[in-house]
């Protein structure tokens, strides 16, 4: 076997190379579970990423890991996504002129196994026939001996059997014995690897810190790192946006671009900042989300083998608009106090200079807040369709009227968070009220109201042009012939009609629920509040 010889330093190309071929990102999520928000986050950046430049956004599906896989969660993405807003031009599920998408499927088509292969001739990698417990035993030494990661490399591997420690003839017979293997890359010794991180700056690791990792395997499953690197390649990809989690991984992933001979095509990478948990520190995790109140998953999840649901943002009343807005300043700012962008506005604004180092802690009050914006600028008939077959389900009466669904949104969106909290807490414009507030009761309800309010509801009776303005108008020139303020009264009006001490306007409330409701809600709470 030759040794494998490296320049003293990884040369990476400028940034102005990479622009020089068309930006192709891709979004390579491992379907193990449900996805976290935290991963949207990396689809949104590199999504941003892709139109701001005109270039592609790729949805691969890694699941060289068939232990960890999870029904369902390949679909999830795909649903995830489509919900967000985040369509794919090319991957799984949605088709392309790089496929199959999926690396399980390409493993069927014996593509890696020649990329394998062509490491074991060129003396890059080599093959390893390491029990487990033979692994385990190894381990177990170097402990003992106070020897710290990595542990299998240049000086353990001729310790070990496999392919650099066994004889030709012995590695021959093995191999048509069919004996269970790996191939390892087989990592130089006291080399340089140097890189440009497009948010970290360059970065720089000795090659006598890594392992020689495994690649594949002689099930013909290749591992992520060789799976990752060779897709990546043949799939053009321009720019590699991805969690920082995967920065250990990336001195290997640029030492394989090398022994292939791929300097010229290897991708720039970002490695992004973790989403914190909003308390202490760590990373945002779904117990955070349990413990605290809120969702980290973008749509509802229900594991398949316990049974388990997990919400969502959808579910929870999100616009996938604001889920947008939230996931995009985790870990990035615009530079200016704008907050609040659309789709075009960020792809317009963002660039991965201005992604932070540091973790960013996600604050639930303010992704809140995003979705109260969202819900303000909403048309109240763009909202009026979206809440109908909520209102429907609760079997609210006016449920099939848009225009007055319009009407309750119109006056309620500025008191509600949450879509549903329109119809929650605006359940007085569908029912009459059976219960009047105790505390407006007590602090307003005088020694004669309720001969003032029934003179008021004969005055009301009068009005043949029920409107806001007219009522208003009614209503204030009834108290001053009265001598009666406008404070002491009001409240009383919308408790019978109501049953609130507060709400919008009692006029506009009024008109809505038009004259002969509002008469009867009048004659029932005289009757109860006497």
């Amino acid at each position: 076997m030759n040794r494998l010889s490296l320049p003293p330093y990884f040369r990476y190309r400028t940034s102005q190379k990479s622009m020089e071929r068309k930006v192709r990102v891709r979004f390579a999520p491992s379907p193990t579970g449900p996805l976290h928000m935290g991963g949207v986050r990396t689809a949104l950046y590199n999504y941003l990423f892709a139109k701001k430049h005109n270039g592609d956004f790729l949805l691969r599906i890694e699941d060289t890991d068939q232990t960890r896989f999870v029904p369902g969660a390949e679909e999830y993405v795909v649903d995830s996504l489509k919900w967000a807003g985040l369509i794919p031009d090319e991957g799984q599920g949605f088709g392309g002129d790089f496929g199959p998408y999926k690396q399980s499927e390409r493993k069927n088509q014996d593509l890696y196994h020649q990329y394998a292969q062509q490491l074991i001739d060129s003396g890059h990698a080599y093959y390893a026939f390491d029990t487990p417990e033979e692994l385990d035993q190894m381990r177990e030494n170097l402990k003992t001996a106070g020897v710290a990661a990595p542990q299998y490399n240049h000086i353990t591997r001729s310790t070990m059997k496999n392919s650099i420690s066994l004889s030709t003839e012995e590695v021959k017979k093995r191999l048509g014995n069919g004996d269970p293997y790996v191939i390892r890359i087989r990592i130089p010794r006291n080399e340089e690897i140097k890189f440009k991180d497009l948010i970290r700056g360059w970065v720089v690791v000795q090659s006598t810190n890594l392992d020689d990792k495994v690649l594949y395997k002689s099930d013909g499953m290749p591992t992520y790192h060789l799976a990752n690197v060779v897709d990546d390649y043949l799939m053009k990809i321009t720019h590699v946006i991805r969690g920082e989690e995967w920065l250990p991984s990336a001195p290997l992933h640029v030492l394989l671009y090398q022994v292939f001979g791929w300097e010229d095509s290897m991708p720039e990478f970002a490695h992004l900042p973790l989403i914190l948990k909003p308390d202490g520190n760590g990373k945002l995790s779904k117990r955070d989300g349990d413990r605290l109140g809120f969702p980290v998953f973008p749509i509802e999840w229900k594991d398949p083998a316990s049974g388990e649901i997990s919400s969502g943002y959808r579910e929870n009343g999100y616009f996938p608009e604001a889920f947008i807005n939230i996931l995009a300043f985790l870990g990035w700012n615009p530079g200016t106090n704008q907050e609040l962008f659309n789709m075009d506005q960020l792809i317009e604004t963002f660039s991965l200079e201005r992604v932070g180092k540091a973790g960013a802690k996600y604050d639930p009050e303010k992704a809140k807040w995003f979705n109260q914006q969202y819900l303000r600028a909403t048309a109240n008939s763009a909202l009026a369709k979206n809440l109908q077959p909520k209102a429907m389900e609760m079997n609210l009466s006016h449920a099939d009227d848009l225009s007055f669904l319009s009407g309750v949104c119109g006056m309620m969106k500025e008191r509600a968070t949450f879509l549903n909290e329109i119809l929650t807490e605006g359940i007085y414009f569908f029912k009459r009220p059976e219960e009047f507030d105790e505390k407006t009761f007590r602090k307003k309800w005088k020694e004669g109201t309720a001969e003032l309010m029934t003179d008021w509801k004969t005055e009301l009776s009068s009005i043949e042009n029920f409107s806001a303005e007219n009522c208003e108008v009614s209503f204030k020139l009834f108290l001053e012939n009265n001598g009666v303020g406008l404070g002491a009264a009001l409240p009383n009006f919308r408790l019978m009609v109501t049953g609130l001490g507060m709400g919008p306007s009692m006029f506009e409330i009024a008109e809505l629920l038009g004259k002969e409701e509002v008469l009867e809600r009048m004659t029932l709470a005289l009757e109860k509040l006497k």
